[in-house]
């Protein structure tokens, strides 16, 4: 049996990580065996390249910056996101790939062919079977951001880069309507939680629950 692999992307202060509270409640409720997980972390390693990417003292150039993201990647994909879709899991990631393309392609500039190509030696290649993109205006999600703490690295990133970024996602969305799924992270919280539910839903059907 194989598992089902959703990742969730955006901009900053899109509610990924309420969204994917939500998701985690649903399947829990529903019985099916699920992993929760995040980039960059989700690993010993990619616990401690979180802290250095997110660290607003540091200063990182964008191909030293998407190399450690692809590093951290790599080992999630190696140790935690394959073996659970080997055992039938539903994983659901927030972030993945995507938001390299997003943030290291159209923000920062790199080329992407660059990035796809390691991207896919990082992860051999293995893709989301479905990705809920929450779409939000830069500047209400900076201010959403801001409100849960001090902004971390990225965060702190002028308008225009969080302006690329969005631009870039919205491409994705454009060029891989089959996988994307394009929400407006200014609806409800629960009206968005029952639309992603539903879309889910339909690709559980491939899964026994508990």
């Amino acid at each position: 049996m194989t598992g089902l692999f959703i990742s969730f992307e955006g901009p900053e202060g899109a509610g990924k990580s309420t969204q994917q509270r939500h998701l985690a409640a649903r399947l829990e409720q529903a019985g099916y065996p699920f992993l929760m997980t995040r980039e960059p972390g989700g690993t010993p390693l990619g616990t401690r390249v979180r802290e250095v990417l997110l660290d607003p003292e540091l200063e990182i150039g964008a191909l030293s910056e998407f190399l450690l993201y692809s590093a951290s990647r790599a080992q999630l994909v190696q140790d935690v996101i394959r073996p659970a879709l080997g055992r039938g899991e539903v994983v659901v990631c927030d972030r993945y790939a995507d938001s390299s393309l997003a943030y290291q392609g159209a923000g920062r500039g790199l080329n992407p062919e660059l990035l796809r190509d390691v991207t896919w030696e990082a992860t051999g290649g293995l893709q989301p079977h479905l990705t809920l993109l929450l779409d939000l205006d830069p500047a209400l999600g900076l201010q959403r951001a801001a409100q849960t703490g001090q902004p971390d690295r990225l965060e702190r990133a002028d308008l225009s880069f969080h302006q690329r970024v969005r631009q870039g996602f919205l491409a994705l969305a454009a060029q891989a309507p089959e996988r994307v799924l394009l929400l407006d992270a200014t609806r409800p919280e629960t009206e968005l939680a029952d639309e992603i539910w539903s879309v889910v839903g339909g690709l559980l059907r491939v899964l026994s629950p508990r």
